[in-house]
């Protein structure tokens, strides 16, 4: 445990697994009260619980932030019990991926909604609160994190959609940054490559065995590497905003 963060109140989106629950403990690690959202409430109650063992501060809000009310909600009762908002990290999201002529429309809706929309609604809620930390909170500065990934940067057959939303996670971070720079809320983009979490798991299973396919041999990312790197995008000193981070496993060009 530090005190970089010591009277920050984190909120991270997608905190059930993965890269959003290795960041929940991180930031905790790191003296955040963090707030962790996810729509499953025994995978919350677990990571809660162990950032409580390990000293740290947490609670859980169940939400689908899909739906433009709770993800208002979600920012609504953080702001409550904590009294302020000052580390926003955008990590929920799906990936379902396949060829266009065979995909099903509502997988493409889905990857829309979550990757773009609920990032749109968390963030359009949290900007108030964010902007008021920068100017009065114990750092000065504030911090919004949106978890992109590689699939921002360049493009594959068969991912098309995932693409769409993960560049246009990027294009809004860059256009925020510029925004908001002189207010002091520092807006970071961080793009993982193949990572070990339960991403790649809601694909059909053909597709699922074509991406195994791919990386098989290799040795992948843990959430924690991209944990480690957003801890240190938001415990850089004021002046310093580290605006985008790519992860890559080493091995794979």
């Amino acid at each position: 445990m530090t005190d970089k963060l010591s009277g920050c109140a984190a909120l991270v989106t997608g905190a059930s697994s993965g890269i959003g629950q290795a960041t929940a403990a991180e930031l905790a690690s790191l003296g955040a009260h963090v707030v962790a959202v996810a729509r499953r409430k025994d995978r919350l109650d677990e990571l809660v619980a162990g950032i409580e063992a390990a000293g740290g501060s947490a609670s859980a809000i169940v939400a689908d932030i899909t739906e433009e009310s709770a993800a208002q909600d979600v920012v609504a009762q953080t702001v409550q019990r904590h009294g302020r908002l000052d580390i926003l990290v955008n990590n929920a999201g799906v990936m379902l991926l396949g060829p266009s002529a065979e995909a099903s429309l509502e997988d493409w809706k889905r990857m829309v909604d979550l990757n773009v929309l609920g990032l749109l609604y968390c963030t359009h809620a949290a900007l108030p609160h964010l902007i008021e930390a920068a100017g009065n909170g114990p750092r000065r500065v504030s911090d919004l994190v949106n978890v992109s990934s590689i699939g921002g940067r360049s493009v594959r057959p068969g991912s098309q959609v995932y693409n769409l939303t993960k560049w246009g996670v990027g294009a809004l971070s860059e256009s925020m940054r510029q925004e908001l720079a002189a207010k002091h809320v520092r807006v970071s983009v961080i793009e993982p490559g193949a990572t070990r979490t339960e991403l790649q798991e809601a694909n059909r299973p053909e597709i699922l065995a074509q991406i195994r396919g791919r990386q098989d041999g290799f040795e992948l990312l843990d959430a924690q590497d991209l944990a480690d790197a957003i801890g240190y995008m938001v415990t850089r000193p004021r002046h310093v905003n580290v605006n985008e981070i790519m992860v890559r496993p080493t091995e794979i060009a």
